[in-house]
């Protein structure tokens, strides 16, 4: 027999899946993730990537 899991990847999709998130607050509400939050953190991300230094003269 299979697990509920596995039979949900056995079956082709022809609809695109819809994922939802949350994350928990201290008092244990739950606050929906969305677009805007995860490409805020994206954007926080961006501006701590450091450029690679560029070789002058290859050796």
């Amino acid at each position: 027999m299979s697990s509920p899991d596995q039979r949900a990847t056995d079956q082709p999709s022809t609809e695109t899946e819809i994922a939802h998130g949350a994350v928990i607050d201290p008092s244990g509400r739950e606050i929906p993730i969305t677009e805007g939050m995860i490409q805020n953190a994206c954007s926080e991300l961006e501006k701590e990537l450091v450029e690679p230094p560029k070789d002058s003269a290859p050796e």
